[in-house]
């Protein structure tokens, strides 16, 4: 599994309440998407685009544990998440919505706007812009057929045949 697409590069400590900020629980995924991001950049929810990647530093989506956070970022049209490190249940709630979410302990050298390529089960993630090439963690066998399913309900709903 490949994606490609824009970088949106972030750094340590982005959380779930900037992703998905607190104040707009009450409105529709549709609706707070608007306000992703706006703490740490202002106009990423108008930019963001189908297909593009985030990548952030480290312990990226610590906070709460609700799963709006992903959720907002697959609205927008995110199609994979990339980072130093997760806070787990971040990284858990990503792979339950069907959003690979993917390690990669030394990406520094791309930047916001790189075009970026990741392929899941090879482990690389590639910045075409600068030709160069980095290291990231695989996902298991398992994880991809919930992934490819469209995340751990459907993926129960394969394997039960409904």
């Amino acid at each position: 599994m490949e994606f490609e697409g824009k970088a949106w590069v972030f750094g340590d400590n982005i959380n779930t309440d900037i992703i998905s900020p607190p104040q707009y629980m009450e409105l529709s995924i549709e609706e707070a998407a608007a306000y992703s991001m706006q703490a740490v950049h202002e106009t990423f929810a108008k930019q963001v685009g189908e297909g593009d990647i985030f990548i952030a530093a480290h312990n990226l989506g610590s906070g709460s544990s609700r799963e709006t956070s992903p959720l907002t970022l697959k609205y927008l049209g995110i199609k994979v998440v990339v980072a130093k490190s997760f806070a787990r249940i971040f990284y858990r709630n990503c792979i339950n919505l069907g959003i690979p979410a993917i390690e990669c302990p030394d990406w520094d050298g791309i930047s916001e706007g790189d075009q970026v390529s990741i392929d899941v089960e090879k482990g690389e993630l590639l910045n075409l812009t600068r030709n160069t090439r980095f290291k990231c963690s695989k996902l298991p066998d398992n994880i991809m057929q919930m992934i490819a399913a469209g995340g751990l309900v459907n993926y129960l709903k394969t394997i039960k045949g409904e």
